[in-house]
């Protein structure tokens, strides 16, 4: 079936290996060098490699978090600069996981480019390696993703955009857009989950004696911004601000353990306004919280001039997670942190609830595909995360070079993907409909019985926000089964960062789990980890409509049989959604626009 819902499929035999790739054809004519990235480098790239020297060490002789800090904001600015062709200043910096740590005489080697540009911001990605000389080893440090403002001081900044050539590049030019929407939603989405969520604590069970007080690892420290801390334009260095964050948070840790501690995450850095050379800069850090083996440091960075010290300007904040690790590189236990009444038991619960956070973001959005479970529950601590992992593994999975054509039938294409553990169709057509209506008409699920006879019946059960619903699916038994399958459905959409002809409208389905829609004996509990649609404009009222899915157990050999030729199922199918397109193209039903 053309539209079934699938799961998760591990290990297929090649069955598809033969046919011809629908990208070899359109890169004919490319040079076959450039087309397998041989010889080709980013023209956004920039690499920086540094020795590390004892100058550049902590107590541990282990290079200092805030002195590659330094050097990743100086990489990073000078790709997005590269790019933008003028100045450019740090906006902000996704969260960063510390894998590994350096020491002194091996050498730090850091790649960034731009990922994409937007209207005068940039998202620019960079990796970070460590090399032993001796033992020629290598070792991951740390990915980060910073966003740069390109800044003129006379006309307004008007990026060119990235054209991506390789897969990676056009997975992240992709997944550039989700990200940063994810960004601008960001304060908001603390906000509501601190708001919504329960935090449990247990201060009043804790045996007081051995709890530290938190006021005794409370840190305050002023910089003054010389030159050597600012750029060209006399803003003071994003990458010397965190680094001065990473000192004071470094001496709130040690003083809550008695021990060196060694950093292992940041939260993201948001910069709330510039800094200038001739400013002052207090920087303040607390431990807010220590969890078992693990403590959150709170940082705050003022700004001011010398003859306004009554007035201070809120430069950055920031958390950062410590741990402290003993001889064989494991954590040690923490003592309790016993908060101050008021704001430091506030600090102190919020903490619990970044902590969550934390943990949603690292193992929903950072982990790679193959390693997100397949229902993973619903609930609002998580709901940001898993939207944006619903939209953006189906933006990699559109950007994938090697789809492969397999059959053609009245300019219907279905194309086949070997990747990995996971076998994967696509269906494409152009319609005579606009893509914006296309795209309403289809994001709605409870319409789709109307053209989807696997679509048995389609209930909302949830309206999450605007771009967001929580559907209950029910589906005819296939395959040799005799009850009928359900699922669980968390349904995405997205409009297109421009016209629709560079971006597509996307609506992507995964499967989530949902307290009141628990498995019944009535049902087979389906589920799905990977699939929706994408809409590119092709013209006035022509659209390009492609609907994209992984192969699971249950349906492998109705896949094939369709696949092989033996059966029209998936282009009859497609074609009746052609049809339901046409028939409705202008139908413009508040309930389609309100979504």
């Amino acid at each position: 079936m053309a539209m079934r819902i699938g799961t998760h499929m591990p290990g297929l035999a090649s069955v598809f290996s033969s046919r011809t790739s629908r990208k070899s054809a359109s890169r004919a004519g490319n040079d076959s060098a450039m087309a397998d990235g041989e010889g080709y480098r980013n023209p956004t790239e920039v690499q920086m490699s540094q020795l590390v020297l004892p100058c550049h060490t902590n107590q541990r002789g282990e290079l200092s978090v805030g002195q590659l800090l330094k050097w990743i904001d100086t990489t990073a600015c000078l790709s997005a600069e590269r790019h933008a062709g003028c100045p450019c200043v740090t906006a902000s910096m996704d969260d960063i996981y510390f894998e590994h740590t350096i020491s002194v005489g091996q050498v730090v080697n850091i790649k960034a480019k731009v990922n994409r540009a937007f209207n005068s911001s940039m998202e620019v990605g960079i990796q970070v390696a460590s090399e032993d000389l001796c033992s020629e080893k290598q070792w991951n440090v740390c990915k980060a993703l910073a966003t740069f403002v390109a800044h003129r001081e006379i006309t307004k900044v008007k990026l060119k955009q990235i054209t991506p050539r390789t897969e990676e590049e056009k997975m992240e030019h992709s997944v550039a857009a989700e990200r940063r929407r994810m960004r601008l939603v960001y304060a908001d989405t603390i906000k509501d989950l601190l708001a919504n969520c329960a935090i449990q604590d247990d201060l009043e069970n804790r045996d007081c004696s051995h709890m530290v007080p938190a006021e005794k690892t409370r840190v305050e420290s002023v910089e003054l911004v010389l030159p050597p801390h600012a750029n060209h334009q006399g803003n003071t260095f994003g990458g010397q601000i965190m680094a001065w964050m990473e000192n004071v948070a470094t001496i709130a840790a040690s003083r809550l353990c008695c021990a060196h501690p060694t950093l292992k995450a940041i939260e993201m850095f948001h910069f709330r306004g510039p800094s200038q050379v001739g400013d002052r800069l207090v920087l303040k850090a607390i431990v807010n919280n220590a969890f078992k083996h693990s403590m959150e440091v709170g940082v705050c960075v003022e700004a001011y001039r010398q003859q306004a010290e009554t007035h201070r300007r809120h430069i950055n904040s920031a958390f950062m997670t410590f741990v402290v690790l003993d001889a064989d590189d494991q954590p040690q236990l923490l003592p309790w942190i016993r908060p101050q009444p008021g704001d430091g038991e506030r600090r102190y619960r919020e903490a619990s609830a970044r902590k969550k956070i934390r943990l949603d973001r690292k193992y929903i959005v950072s982990c790679k595909q193959t390693e997100v479970p397949l229902s993973v529950p619903w609930d609002p601590s998580n709901q940001v995360y898993l939207s944006y992992n619903n939209v953006s593994s189906l933006r990699m999975l559109v950007a994938k070079d090697n789809w492969v054509l397999s059959s053609e039938i009245n300019q219907v294409r279905l194309y086949t993907l070997e990747d990995d553990k996971f076998l994967s169709f696509h269906m494409e057509m152009v319609v005579h409909v606009d893509a914006a209506q296309a795209f309403l008409l289809l994001s709605d699920l409870r319409r789709r019985p109307e053209w989807d006879k696997h679509y048995r019946s389609v209930e909302l059960v949830q309206q999450v926000d605007e771009d967001d619903a929580i559907y209950h699916v029910t589906s005819p038994a296939l395959g040799g089964h005799t009850k009928p399958q359900d699922f669980v459905i968390l349904a995405s959409r997205r409009k297109p960062c421009d016209n629709g002809c560079v971006d597509p409208y996307v609506i992507a389905l995964r499967s989530v789990t949902l307290p009141t829609h628990q498995e019944t004996p009535e049902y087979r509990r389906g589920e799905t980890l990977c699939s929706g649609f994408c809409f590119w404009r092709e013209g006035d009222q022509l659209t390009k409509v492609s609907y994209y899915n992984q192969a699971t157990p249950g349906v492998l050999n109705y896949v094939t049989t369709n696949v092989a030729g033996l059966s029209s199922e998936f282009y009859t199918t497609f074609k009746a959604c052609e049809q339901f397109l046409l028939d409705n193209r202008n139908d413009l039903a508040p309930s389609l626009q309100t979504l």
